[in-house]
């Protein structure tokens, strides 16, 4: 074997990482006020599904990612019911409300990759955000609750990238030749909860080893139930993970 087709090969793997398992919920201690009634504003999930080639390149499939999202809506709907909370899924929204809604969105993504940066990777720790969880979207994200009428708004985000058949032999290959580990794709989700009058956010939730397979209803279920697994609910029960 060449040196320089060693180095294109090695180039090609994809190592799982140490950390793919872990998980962060923050903040574990958050509850909603008993007091009065709470409703959550429910966005669009951020949802990417497509495929992974032999080289580590992905390429989307519209049709995969549609059926996924509507698959995860559904299952999100039913696990806020049997929570118990007052959710309101939020339609496709024009004009000056659908830009602000796509702004805070893409904030959220900047923000979620933030949190999972510095407080997954101890290298990467900040030393003022070392022991506590005060992560926001800042104060403007109050200008959402209007236009769902809620008090608090639900991110979801999830990423899926299945590996082709050639992919799959890559990994055979891999571990075969060289003893290498090859991610077989990437299967990774986020979701969080944010106070809209603080624009706080007050619960997150990150796998980078999600389970359950988004394009079919059984794994969009297995997905949902353990992401929300620990989410918050206003009589304080929590829903079990599928």
């Amino acid at each position: 074997m060449s040196s320089r087709w060693f180095a294109a090969f090695a180039a090609m793997l994809l190592v799982v990482p140490a950390m793919a398992d872990a998980k962060i919920r923050f903040d574990r201690n958050f509850r909603f006020d008993g007091g009065k009634p709470v409703r959550i504003i429910v966005f669009r999930p951020d949802v990417k599904v497509g495929a992974m080639g032999a080289g580590g390149v992905e390429e989307a499939n519209a049709d995969w990612t549609a059926a996924a999202r509507d698959k995860l809506v559904a299952q999100v709907k039913a696990n806020q019911q049997a929570a118990g909370n007052e959710a309101v899924f939020l339609a496709e929204q024009d004009g000056e409300a659908g830009q602000l809604i796509a702004e805070y969105q893409a904030l959220f993504r900047t923000v979620a990759g933030a949190i999972v940066q510095h407080k997954m990777n101890p290298a990467a720790s900040l030393p003022t955000k070392k022991d506590r969880f005060d992560w926001t979207l800042g104060e403007g994200a109050a200008r959402l609750g209007p236009i769902g009428g809620g008090d608090y708004a639900l991110f979801l985000s999830t990423h899926d990238a299945y590996g082709t058949a050639g992919r799959k032999a890559l990994q055979i290959f891999a571990a075969l030749a060289v003893g290498a580990v090859v991610q077989a794709g990437v299967h990774e989700s986020y979701a969080a909860l944010v106070d809209l009058k603080t624009g706080n956010i007050v619960w997150f939730n990150v796998d980078p080893g999600s389970g359950g397979d988004v394009r079919t209803d059984e794994g969009a279920a297995k997905r949902v139930g353990q992401l929300l697994a620990e989410f918050p609910t206003a009589q304080g029960r929590q829903v079990a993970a599928k």
